[in-house]
């Protein structure tokens, strides 16, 4: 079976995204769509030289929105990671942005025919996974963001960072906004099977929140980008739905108790979520979630007003 994959926004992220795709060899075809029309061919010539050395092999169409018919997976990498230097080192600095962008590519995805899951990394991707499923009518199970997944990898390396250990070995989340409002659920985190209170007071706790929190704002004022750790979130994301995994991850998935696109851990496979999980929070978690969903909702919700 021929798989597909098309990627919005050939910036930073989707190039190191569509590097990641094609060394895996996931799809026999990418459909890579970038308004710099240059810099979009250069990719193509790049990643087809790579692949004379590789593998694997994949035909590459650039800027066809006819192309993603058929394709299984779209990701929209939209954005301006620029925005992210401001006061206040909020993600919601790209949602203008985001209001003016979206639109366009909705009205394109929708009239290629395109009946796959999309997947949305741009930010602030709640609230633009929300503005996706709004604009194009497509089911919101098929409509998915990155959500929390990498904040929750952030919180994991923090963690095993302190402890000297296996960052695979540390289980649980960060839930909520990809954003400031977001927070780490303790009660579900363990290392090596051992509740994270055995190791932690809760003043390192907090500091280990927001240090997992602010990951990506280290990475950007280091580099002035973020691209490995989100690209590599998304193909993992992509793997499961691909091979209809029905993996539990922590994405910005539509959550009916609160109206909106949260972070939160849902069931991806073929369908895009497939299936809903829940967590036995603690009431102050619970509370932080709301209050997480809440913003993201009061935000989309201006946005689709105007």
């Amino acid at each position: 079976m021929t798989r597909k994959i098309g990627i919005i926004g050939m910036g930073n992220v989707g190039s190191a995204l569509a590097h990641g795709l094609i060394s895996e060899n996931l799809a026999d075809h990418y459909v890579l769509i970038d308004p710099k029309e240059e810099k979009v061919r250069a990719d193509q010539i790049d990643f087809q030289d790579a692949m004379v050395n590789h593998s694997g092999f994949a035909k590459i169409t650039i800027n066809d929105y006819a192309a993603l018919a058929d394709a299984d997976v779209v990701v929209s990498a939209l954005g301006n990671i620029s925005l992210q230097h401001n006061a206040g080192e909020d993600r919601f600095a790209e949602f203008d942005l985001m209001q003016e962008q979206v639109p366009q590519v909705a009205t394109s995805l929708k009239g290629s025919g395109f009946s796959g899951v999309l997947v949305v990394i741009s930010n602030p991707v709640d609230a633009v996974s929300a503005l996706y499923q709004a604009l194009t009518g497509f089911p919101k199970e098929r409509v998915i963001g990155t959500g929390t997944l990498l904040d929750t990898a952030r919180m994991k390396r923090v963690v095993s960072d302190r402890l000297g250990v296996n960052p695979k070995s540390v289980s649980g989340y960060n839930l909520g906004e990809h954003g400031n409002s977001q927070f780490t659920a303790w009660s579900q985190v363990t290392v090596k099977g051992q509740s994270i209170a055995n190791f932690f007071s809760k003043e390192e706790l907090e500091e280990m929140s927001v240090a997992s929190m602010k990951g990506g704002h280290t990475v950007f004022y280091g580099k002035g980008y973020t691209s490995y750790g989100i690209a590599t979130t998304a193909i993992r994301i992509i793997k499961a739905i691909l091979s209809d995994a029905q993996e539990e991850l922590v994405v910005s998935s539509y959550q009916e108790e609160f109206g909106t696109y949260v972070g939160y851990p849902a069931l991806i496979g073929r369908g895009g979520k497939v299936g809903h999980v829940q967590l036995s929070l603690t009431d102050s978690e619970i509370t932080q979630l709301q209050v997480s969903a809440n913003l993201i909702k009061e935000r989309v919700d201006a946005a689709l007003k105007k």
